[in-house]
This record gives structure tokens, sequence and C-alpha cells, in this order.
């Protein structure tokens, strides 16, 4: 068996790739003599060449290989590399049978995808074709004359090239940077840079009051912000630009998150509202000293949740009462229009008995519906200060 390389590559090559081309040709002299009558599946290699900076052999079964028992009458071949590299090693071969004027013969090329051949390599593995050509086919063919055929490797070898320049480092920010025309905000005597574009695309309430109807005579140089506090537009802005919940101190939370809830449904951030009344439920900052305001906000901003958990810290024994007679009470009737609280004698034997006193104390909360729900009020009557009513 005699092996021929004519490394004739040729080069094409951009900013980071070097593709190389080379070829090999394997002549099977005395063909018949390479088949094994007794059974086993003889192998051979060919001498070693070099490709694309390292080197191959190409390895010759005539009567198949091992790993595929059932095949014993098809010719395989594989191309093999030799070098163990930890770097990847890509490379695209074909196989091809040669005529007698050493072309190609068309129907008996095959050719790979692009392999890491240093992949196999460790696994003792190479790549080719298990069922090349037919070994009655060829015997029958006149490619195979006085006992001798050729197959041509064809290898396609891709690389990173050694003269590329290092990528920098992306500048992306930069350009978005000048993209977006930015704008000033002042908010109580202080200012803030945000990107006009981050904000329109956000919140709705700022893209119609950037770029919408309600932008007022052109676009205003600096954009003032009433009726909020600076820390409160910075936890806001916090938000717009990253979607999680800012950063804040413990001992601030509980204002901070009634603050929030009202700038978010100011602006149509309902993901940011919801965070508000989930922080003032779930770190249980519903207490004697912020029922009425939380209540009030509750109200005013379309939150049944929190209403109504605040109901419920009412209803408890010691809620109640506590705040009955102090400002935060008058604060529940005025600033929420919808209930009325109103103090009533209790004229049954079975309400003093239950009491313990010939006169308690009835609130009830009248909720005037709607009256295409319904006409009139309900009224959910509830007794505190620990007792209860029948």
């Amino acid at each position: 068996m005699a092996s021929s390389a004519s490394p004739s590559p040729s080069t094409t090559t951009t900013t980071t790739i070097i593709s190389l081309r080379f070829s090999h040709v394997l002549r099977i002299d005395d063909y018949r003599s390479t088949l094994n009558g007794d059974g086993r599946r003889p192998s051979f290699d060919s001498r070693s060449f070099s490709a694309g900076g390292r080197t191959w052999h190409i390895r010759y079964r005539p009567m198949g290989s091992l790993v595929c028992p059932e095949n014993t009458d098809s010719i395989s071949l594989y191309l093999v590399l030799d070098d163990v590299v930890d770097e990847a090693v890509n490379a695209q071969a074909t196989f091809s049978l040669l005529d007698q004027d050493g072309k190609p013969v068309h129907g008996y090329c095959r050719t790979s995808p692009l392999i890491n051949f240093s992949a196999l390599r460790k696994r003792g593995l190479g790549y080719g074709y298990e069922q090349f050509i037919k070994r009655e086919a060829l015997e029958r063919s006149k490619y195979l004359r006085d006992d001798c055929f050729a197959v041509a490797v064809n290898i396609h070898v891709v690389k990173a090239s050694a003269r590329a320049a290092a990528v920098p480092d992306s500048d992306m920010h930069r350009h978005l940077d000048h993209l977006l025309s930015s704008g000033e905000f002042r908010v109580s005597g202080e200012t803030f840079s945000a990107h006009r574009l981050v904000l329109a695309a956000r919140s709705p309430v700022f893209r119609a009051e950037l770029y919408g109807p309600m932008r007022e005579g052109g676009r205003a140089a600096v954009i003032q912000i009433d009726d909020m506090e600076p820390q409160v537009f910075r936890a806001l802005l916090s938000f717009i630009y990253t979607d999680v919940w800012p950063e804040m101190e413990p001992e601030d939370e509980c204002a901070m998150s009634q603050h929030l809830l009202v700038a978010a449904d100011r602006y149509g951030l309902q993901r940011l509202k919801l965070m508000c009344q989930d922080t003032l439920l779930m770190r249980n900052h519903i207490d004697t000293g912020s029922v009425a305001t939380i209540l009030a906000l509750a109200e005013q901003h379309h939150c049944p949740r929190l209403k109504q958990s605040c109901f419920k810290f009412l209803a408890s024994p010691t809620g109640l009462a506590a705040i009955i007679g102090t400002q935060d009470f008058e604060l529940i009737q005025q600033t929420c229009p919808t209930i009325v609280l109103r103090k009533r004698e209790s004229r049954s034997c079975h309400d003093a008995n239950a009491l313990g006193t010939d006169k308690g104390l009835l609130l009830a909360f009248t909720a005037h519906a709607p009256s295409s729900f319904m006409a009139g009020t309900i009224v959910v009557a509830l007794l505190f200060l620990g007792f209860n009513y029948k």
C-alpha cells in the first residue's frame, strides 16, 4: 500500500480565520492481498503526512471495521489525526475514488461536515465512511486496474489566524449613550439625569408627557417633577432601569413603599405597584401607626388586597381600640369618602351581656356601591375591643 502526499495548500485568509486545503492520495497496490479469508477484519494505516500544521494518516479497512459487524462487504476509509492536542483541530475531509486519469469519480465522492478531530483523537477515533464502496462494485469497475486503485483525501483545515488582532472591548454603551437623548429632571430642587427614551419605553405616562400630546411647547431642557421627594424619584428611576426592587434602609421601607406606591400608580408601573403592596403586606408594615395612611392609599389608588388587610387589622381586638379618638381615626373618615364610621348604642340585652356593659361601640363600615350593581349601601357591622357580636 503506497501513499503519496501532495501538499498544495490554497489559503484564504480573513481577519480572524485561516482556511487551508491539502490533498493526499492513497494508492492501494495488490488489492486482493489485503483481503483476509479467515474471517478477521484487516486494517491498514497509511504513512503519516502533514496538513494544516498537523500530522494525519488514513485508515483503510477492506472488509469493514469491528464497530459495524454487519458490514462485511464494503470498504471503509477513515481520516485520523496523529497529534494529541488540547486545542480544537477543526477540519473537513472529502474522500474521492479516482479514475485512471487521477480524476474524482462522480458518485464516489463523500464530504464530511466540519469535525473537531482533536476531540476524536482523545477517544482513539477518526472520521470517515464505513461503507465507502461495495467491494463487488469496485471489483467489477474499471477503476480497479492491475489489482490497484487510488483514493484522494482532500483536507480542509480551519483554524484561528495567528495574525488576527485582539477583539476590542464593546463600546455599544457609548453609542447608545449618544443615541438616547438625555434629559434632566428636577425634583424639589434636586436634579436627576435620565434617558427620555428609557423612561418612555417603561412608562406610558412618561411616554405621553415626553413624546405625546401631553408634551407642552416643545422639548424642555429640564422637566419639573412635582409632588414627589427626591429620594422617591431616585428609587423610581432605579426600578425603571433595573426592573428590581430598589435598595433602601430597613427603617425607611414602610414609608418608602407607600411613597413608591403613589409614584407607581401615577406613572402606570403596575409591577412596581404590586411590589409595593407585597412589601407592605409581607413585611408586617400595617400597624396602629400606619393603618390609617395605608388604608387611605389603598382606597385612593385602588389596591383591594391592601384595603382588605387594613380592615382585617382594624377588626383585631387591639387594632381599632388603639386609634379611636386619635388623628388617625379622623384621617380614616376624612380621606376615605366611601367609608363612613359611626358610633351607635347597643340596645340589645344580648349585646350588653356580650359586651359586659350597658353600652357598646358598634362600628359600621358602609361602602356605597355603584348603582349599576346595587342600590343603597352595603353595611358590614363589626364589634371591636375584643368582644364577639352575635
